[in-house]
């Protein structure tokens, strides 16, 4: 009964679980890696859906977006439903990710003050009902490699993992970090809970050789650095 199910066309989904529509309804941020490679991959085969070759392909990366883009059209096409076409459109789509990536680092200033890390949180969540947490990965420089959401919730809360931040750190060879998050409700003032989370992931980042330079909290027109109040 389980292979039935997985095998059930795309089409026939609720229109919530189909990567199109889901992008189309919530946002980019809404889909796993799987499902924005589906979408790329476009069709399945009688053996399974497109979402269930993109996640066959992922896997022979170790299910990590740089690994996979190291795969070569050879290396592709011999996932067993991956055809050259297929193969082609994914290789060039993160070969444009790879660019738009190096354009951002080269054109982004110098962070150097709590507002220019304000206003990039705020254009990333600043309008949201529900809260997000994110993170500027920065280099030698403090110039911006990499906005990265860690995790999202509901109005009053959600959940952050330092391993995670640490993770991606690593994985990008950031030498510091800003973090941010949004409070929904338009008050700006650290709860206990982000006091606590401040000092978790500083402390972390002060083992790994790693500099936590600010925790942003974004309200509606106004915005908390833990830095400026001398809290990091």
């Amino acid at each position: 009964m389980d292979n039935y199910i997985n095998h059930i066309p795309i089409s026939k989904w609720a229109e919530d679980d189909r990567p199109r529509e889901k992008l189309e309804m919530k946002g980019r941020h809404a889909l796993s890696d799987a499902e924005l490679l589906a979408i790329l991959i476009n069709t399945g085969t009688k053996h399974g859906s497109a979402v269930d070759l993109s996640k066959n392909l992922l896997q022979k990366a170790g299910n990590n977006l740089i690994e996979l883009s190291k795969l070569c059209l050879s290396d592709m096409i011999k996932e067993k439903g991956i055809g050259k076409v297929k193969a082609l459109t994914i290789i060039a789509a993160l070969e444009l990710g790879r660019r738009r990536n190096e354009a951002g680092a080269v054109s982004l200033d110098k962070i150097t003050q709590s507002r220019q890390a304000y206003e990039i949180f705020r254009s990333l969540m600043g309008e949201h009902h529900y809260e997000q947490f994110w993170m500027l990965l920065l280099n030698r420089n403090n110039r911006l490699l990499r906005k990265v959401m860690i995790s999202e919730g509901g109005i009053s809360g959600t959940v952050v993992d330092p391993k995670k931040i640490f993770n991606i750190v690593l994985e990008f060879h950031a030498s510091s970090i800003i973090i941010g998050h949004n409070h929904p409700s338009g008050n700006v003032e650290p709860s206990e809970a982000d006091k606590k989370l401040t000092l978790k992931v500083r402390d972390a980042g002060l083992l790994l050789d790693i500099s936590v330079l600010d925790h942003i909290i974004v309200g509606d027109d106004s915005y908390y650095s833990f830095a400026d109040q001398g809290e990091m």
